[in-house]
């Protein structure tokens, strides 16, 4: 993918270039298995296995993320309980989020959230564009040690930590950190599989 002729001016060129950061997705599995492109189908059906056997087993879907990552966690929260029919909840609520972060710091806010609120039957779904955020990272390790099933989204390089600690990491790889076509990219593969259950919920 050509970043050095990415131009935010022209939203044709801007489309190409989010539709290319979209065909440089890959999901990897756990941290030793090969990856797979997320264009082939077998690898969206696993996530939404993964979501669906959650649900139906008593358990919910957990997002977390910062920043823009935040507000795509709680849309995707939304979204999945209103119109998916599958729980689903956001840790990114100011009061809970100010709490803990006065009791216990930032870097432990999703740790200590996911403590107090998470089963072994639910699935995190772990946001970051870097997956170098700290906070995101001990949420992991929290809700792995609870037993939840882990999936994470992440981009820019393939050695970026969080890619590494899931069941299922999706990634957007990119040459260089462009936020926007990371987030977007998180952003429209969520909703997609979103919409694919909509239209298979069997």
């Amino acid at each position: 993918m050509n970043i050095k002729t990415f131009s935010a001016t022209d939203p044709v060129h801007y489309l190409d270039q989010i539709l290319k950061a979209l065909n440089s997705s890959f999901v990897y599995y756990g941290s030793n298995r090969a990856k797979k492109s997320f264009t082939h189908e077998s690898v969206w059906i696993d996530i939404v296995k993964v979501f669906k056997t959650s649900c139906a087993n008593g358990g919910k879907l957990i997002f977390i993320g910062n920043g823009g990552s935040a507000a795509i966690a709680g849309h995707m929260a939304l979204d999945f309980s209103n119109r998916g029919g599958l729980r689903a909840i956001c840790f990114n609520d100011g009061p809970l989020l100010t709490c803990l972060a006065n009791d216990y710091s930032y870097e432990n806010v999703f740790l200590k959230a996911i403590n107090i609120y998470a089963n072994p039957e639910d699935v995190l779904i772990a946001i970051s564009s870097s997956g170098q955020s700290e906070n995101v990272l001990r949420g992991v390790d929290a809700a792995t040690k609870k037993g939840c099933k882990v999936i994470t989204f992440s981009g820019f390089d393939k050695a970026n930590p969080l890619r590494k600690l899931g069941e299922l990491n999706v990634h957007v790889s990119i040459p260089r950190p462009n936020y926007g076509l990371v987030e977007v990219s998180h952003h429209i593969i969520l909703h997609f599989i979103l919409d694919y259950i909509l239209e298979n919920p069997a």
